[in-house]
């Protein structure tokens, strides 16, 4: 039997200069009309944690265990108006929320969540649950935001871009041709769902362009990892309905670089969607950002779809190069065999990774793209 959440104060900290100290009297008009006492004047603060120069305040509400990512406390609202909802995207300011009913709300964030000290660029993302207010039929302000799973992050300029969260799928998309299909980045895609414990599908799309007889091996490699791969072409129709039976039923996020045609490959699983698409640019034959945030896509048939901008840099968040290795799952059973505990499978000896290289049993573009995230993680593609 699971046990009641307990409900507690936690002290949450704040950003800076999020309460800036006030003087409470005038203190060179107090000293002219009456001499000053020093012995009843403060001679001292202490900063502490119940001061007033403390950036930590005390929240009531409930305290989650293992929360995992995002924010691990649920504020208390005994409100009856306040409902909940899941952000459908998140521009600017403002949140769109949809409820279970299919009502949607433009939400402003309440200004105590985002004066909470985080790490995060944006304290609400696409795909979270949240607790809002609402203010008239269109608009409110959310309240809350319940713990997070299954979130798709990235680090941008030292801060955790989150791209969505609570999805359980990650498709990842890359074009045979126009532009050129990046294997790196893929690798760097299945680091980053192997991180969230997010399930990887290998999409390669735009194969009427190219024999897709010639990306058999690539595939193959990731085939015998464990990885589900597939081949799609949004304008012929080619690995639609396979595409749409991965998809049914599950919160699904589908990422990639530019122009590979993400967008394309949604209009073509669920009909009526619309979304915009555009074709790459004829000078550097790069994709153009046509889609600029993370929207949630509701499926006919249950589920969700989550459109993501294109990616060019992937920089792996919160993830140290001591424990890259064992992301890779080619490159993990062979770690503990290396003759240093300490060993980057780079450059040591009797190095059991850099062995099994050598014999053929890690493919040599894969333990490329390992080096090469060690060595240059924020490259661009």
């Amino acid at each position: 039997m699971s046990k009641k959440p307990r409900r507690s104060k936690v002290r949450a900290e704040f950003k800076k200069n999020y309460q800036q100290r006030k003087r409470t009297t005038d203190l060179t008009r107090k000293f002219h009309l009456d001499a000053l006492d020093d012995e009843s004047m403060t001679s001292r603060e202490r900063v502490s944690g119940k001061g007033e120069l403390t950036r930590r305040r005390t929240v009531v509400g409930q305290h989650v265990e293992n929360a995992g990512d995002g924010l691990s406390v649920e504020m208390e609202f005994n409100d009856p108006c306040v409902v909940s909802g899941r952000v459908l995207r998140v521009h600017g300011l403002e949140c769109v929320v949809r409820t279970e009913d299919g009502n949607a709300y433009r939400c402003a964030v309440r200004q105590v969540l985002k004066s909470i000290s985080t790490d995060q660029r944006h304290v609400v993302a696409a795909g979270d649950v949240v607790l809002f207010k609402p203010e008239g039929t269109e608009q409110g302000i959310i309240l809350a935001v319940h713990p997070r799973r299954g979130v798709l992050s990235r680090a941008s300029k030292g801060r955790r871009h989150i791209l969505v969260t609570n999805v359980d799928l990650v498709i990842i998309v890359a074009s045979a041709a126009e532009p050129d299909l990046k294997p790196h980045l893929i690798d760097r895609f299945l680091v980053t769902a192997e991180q969230a414990s997010l399930e990887p599908v290998i999409v390669i799309n735009k194969v009427d362009l190219v024999q897709p007889s010639e990306f058999q091996p690539l595939l193959g490699v990731y085939a015998q990892m464990g990885y589900r791969t597939m081949l799609a072409s949004a304008s012929e129709g080619w690995g639609i309905d396979a595409l749409r039976q991965a998809v049914r039923g599950r919160q699904s996020v589908v990422a990639g670089q530019s122009g590979v045609g993400k967008s394309s490959l949604l209009n073509a699983i669920e009909s009526g969607l619309g979304l915009r698409v555009q074709s790459v640019s004829a000078e550097n034959r790069k994709g153009r950002h046509t889609t600029t945030t993370a929207e949630l896509l509701p499926l006919q048939h249950g589920g969700y779809l989550v459109d993501t901008p294109g990616i060019r840099q992937l920089e792996l968040w919160d993830v140290v190069p001591e424990e890259v290795a064992g992301l890779f799952r080619d490159i993990r059973p062979y770690v503990s065999g290396c003759r240093f505990p300490d060993c980057t499978h780079i450059h040591e000896i009797d190095c059991a990774v850099r062995e099994a290289v050598a014999d053929g049993r890690i493919d040599p573009r894969r333990y490329n793209s390992y080096v090469h995230l060690i060595e240059d993680p924020g490259t661009s593609f």
